[in-house]
Order: C-alpha cells, then structure tokens, then sequence
C-alpha cells in the first residue's frame, strides 16, 4: 500500500483509506459484527487512514470505531472525523460552545481525548469567510482537543477559501472519474499550500463499480434512495449529483475500457486507482460493507494504470457529464 503525508497533519496515511458512512447504517443496516469484521479486513490489508463523522448513524459510527480500536490497542490508524451538522446549517450555530460540545461527544464516542482531525462537516459557504470559526479551532488545538482541523466541502470555492487558510491542513472534497473539476484549481492550490486532500465518493456512490444496472434498487434507509434528488442533502454527495440513467451508461462504458486497459482488476479498483493517481490527492476514502469489499479497494492502492485511461475518463465526463456536473459545484 503506497503511503503519503497528510497535509499540514504531518501524518503519513495510506493512500487508500476507509470510509465509514455505511458503518452508520446510512446505506442500510449494517451489525456491528460486520462493521468490526470491514475494520479488521481494512487495516490488514494495509489501510491506516479511517473517515468518520459524528451524524453518521447518529455517532454508531464513531462510537463503533470507538470499541473496535480499544480492542485493537497500539495501531497505527489516524480517526478523522467531522463536526456541524447536528444543528440547522445557520452560520451562527458554528460557535465555541457548540465546537466544544460536538468535540466532547466524539471524544467520548472514539474514546480519546485528543481527536486526530477534526473537519467541518459541508458548512454553508459563509462560514469559510468568518475569521472566528478558524480561531475558535485554532484554541481547540492549542488546548489538545483536536490535533488539526480541515473541512469537507461541497463547492471548488469553498475548497480555495479553505486552502487559504493558514491552519487548515486538510479539505475534504468529491473526486471521481464523473467529477473532475477539483483537478482545475483545488488540487494545484493544496499542492501549493501543503494541504492534504481527502478524496470522497471516489465511486459515485457505487456507480463506477460497474454492478448497477437501471434496473437496481436499493433499501429505503439508503442515501441512493431518499437522497436521490437532493430531499435530504446536497444531491451531489449522492451519485456525485449525476442522473442516475446517465450514470449507468456513462459507468458501462467506463467498465468496457477498464477491463481492456487493466485486465484482472475489478472496475471499482481502477476507479479508486485512477482518483488516488491524480497529483495532489493525498488519501482516497470508499465504504465497504463486507470484509471483501475493505481488502478490493485497499488492493487498489498499489494498481498501476495506462495513461490511455484519462483519454477515457475525459471523453465520458465532456460528452455526457461536464454540462449538468460541473457548474454546479
């Protein structure tokens, strides 16, 4: 598993991590058998890095890596988590007191008094101009609440103004082969700044798997169900924002030249690949929901691609992808 320093943190990850939204049982029910079994199989296979957030699954997911590492004592795992989405998304619910709070509560979840990375979790954009957001952070540090601080974001701009900052040592953003305008700007300016980038939804929620088809469904208690037009949150961080018919042509094609250039990988390993190639990228976080899916993509980690495969990837985004993706965020 190849390894890469993670921003301003100064911790050297795997480049493959292991997002944990679906340990939550936001994509469907998930026992904490299975989810401490994903961990297992995660970390062996070479992944130091772990996303968590404190609304996933209400903080199961927190709480659940929480247990999993006082078991699993002396690891070499870097937890980040994120913060701010526990109250309605009005800049002025971004305050000290609630800082505190959210911190308190994941500190008690994951079972540490120091959090390794705390990010904002898709604040509203006004929040990355308030001067005093990022100086009640920087207390946080000093005090040894947290040991850095970055954000997830949902817009390129977002991601710059972030970038800006002078603590912020990590911006969490979409990149995948359906998403490709973080390469413009966003990822020259972390290179730039020192920051890491935390590459989410590396598979479009599943899309560059290569398994949908427009015939696939999924439970009701899952985000690709009740978040499919945006009803429940930014329609971007489901499918990365593209229609899902679109998405399954697109990922059709996208599986036919992954199989002719990189024979003997699986579609979603070239795809995570592909992300964890771009320059700049410093960890790539997708789910997995059973042992075998943790050890495919950490597998990914040490893929090597043809150059033939952005030729692909660039063709399928221009033709059917950049109109209705790329102004948006």
């Amino acid at each position: 598993m190849d390894t890469r320093t993670l921003g301003r943190t100064g911790r050297t990850v795997s480049v493959i991590g292991q997002g944990t939204w679906q340990l939550g049982s936001d994509w469907g029910e998930v026992s904490e058998e299975d989810a401490r079994a994903v961990l297992d199989a995660a970390v062996e296979s070479g992944v130091t890095m772990l996303d968590t957030a404190d609304v996933y699954g209400d903080g199961r997911s927190e709480a659940l890596i929480g247990r999993w590492l006082r078991d699993n004592p002396g690891l070499d795992v870097t937890v980040a988590t994120k913060m701010g989405r526990r109250l309605p998304q009005e800049p002025a619910n971004y305050s000290m007191d609630n800082f505190r709070a959210w911190t308190d509560r994941s500190r008690r979840n994951l079972g540490v008094d120091t959090l390794d990375l705390v990010q904002l979790h898709c604040p509203p954009t006004a929040v990355y101009g308030i001067d005093r957001v990022f100086d009640d952070l920087d207390t946080l540090v000093s005090e040894g609440v947290m040991a850095s601080y970055g954000v997830s974001v949902e817009l390129v701009e977002e991601a710059l103004a972030a970038i800006a900052r002078p603590n912020v040592a990590t911006v969490q953003i979409i990149l995948n082969a359906f998403r490709l305008k973080p390469l413009e700007q966003v990822l020259p300016a972390a290179r730039e700044a020192g920051v890491g980038i935390i590459a989410r939804v590396p598979l479009a929620s599943g899309l560059l798997s290569g398994r949908y088809t427009s015939e696939t469904t999924f439970p009701e208690t899952d985000h690709r169900s009740f978040n499919r037009n945006g009803e429940a949150f930014d329609v971007g961080e489901t499918f990365s924002g593209v229609d899902f018919e679109t998405g399954v042509r697109a990922a059709t094609e996208f599986a036919a030249a992954a199989r002719l250039l990189v024979p003997g990988a699986s579609t979603a390993q070239v795809a995570l690949a592909w992300v964890a190639a771009q320059d700049g990228v410093s960890t790539v976080i997708p789910g997995a929901r059973s042992p075998e899916q943790a050890r495919a993509n950490a597998a990914a980690g040490s893929l090597e691609l043809p150059a033939e495969l952005d030729d692909v990837v660039r063709t399928i985004y221009d033709r059917d992808l950049r109109e209705a993706v790329h102004p948006r965020w």
